[in-house]
C-alpha cells in the first residue's frame, strides 16, 4: 500500500530501495572498464570545475585528501586528466583539467547511460513514463 503523503518516513522507505536498484543497475549496466565508478565521478567533477584542487574535491565528496590524491594519480597516469597552470596568486597550487580523452570517455559513459535509461523508459507505459516526468522536479528538489 503507498505511504499517505504525510507519512515521510514511510515515503522514504518506499523510495530508498528502487532508487538504490536503479542506480546500482545503471552503473551495472553501463561501466567503462578502464575507470572506476569513483573515477568517473571525479572526473565529471573536474570537467564542471576546471582548475579545481585535490582538496576541494575530497570535500565535495566527503573523502579524505590522500584517497582523492591517489584516484587522480592513476587519472593522470591514463591520461585522463592532467595538470592546470600554477595558480597566478599561488604559485604551489595547481588545479585539474580533464584531457580530451577524458572528456570524451566521460561523455562515452554518460551517453551509454542515457541510452540504457531511455530503452528502460520506452519500455513503460505512457502513464508510467508521466508519472515519472511529474516527479522530476520533486526528485530534483530533494538534492538540495
Amino acid at each position: 500500500m503507498p505511504a499517505a503523503p504525510d507519512d515521510t518516513d514511510a515515503l522514504a522507505d518506499a523510495l530508498r530501495q528502487p532508487l538504490l536498484r536503479l542506480y546500482r543497475r545503471m552503473r551495472r549496466e553501463t561501466q567503462d572498464p578502464a575507470i572506476s565508478p569513483l573515477q568517473n565521478l571525479l572526473l565529471v567533477l573536474i570537467i564542471k570545475h576546471p582548475g579545481i584542487g585535490v582538496g576541494a574535491l575530497a570535500e565535495m565528496e566527503g573523502l579524505r585528501g590522500p584517497t582523492i590524491s591517489g584516484h587522480v594519480k592513476q587519472m593522470e597516469a591514463a591520461g585522463l586528466v592532467g595538470r592546470a597552470p600554477p595558480d597566478p596568486a599561488d604559485r604551489r597550487r595547481t588545479g585539474l583539467v580533464a584531457t580530451e580523452e577524458g572528456r570524451r570517455r566521460a561523455e562515452a559513459l554518460r551517453q551509454q547511460r542515457t541510452d540504457w535509461l531511455a530503452r528502460q523508459l520506452a519500455a513503460l507505459s505512457p502513464e508510467e513514463r508521466q508519472a515519472i516526468q511529474a516527479a522530476i522536479p520533486a526528485l530534483t528538489a530533494l538534492d538540495r
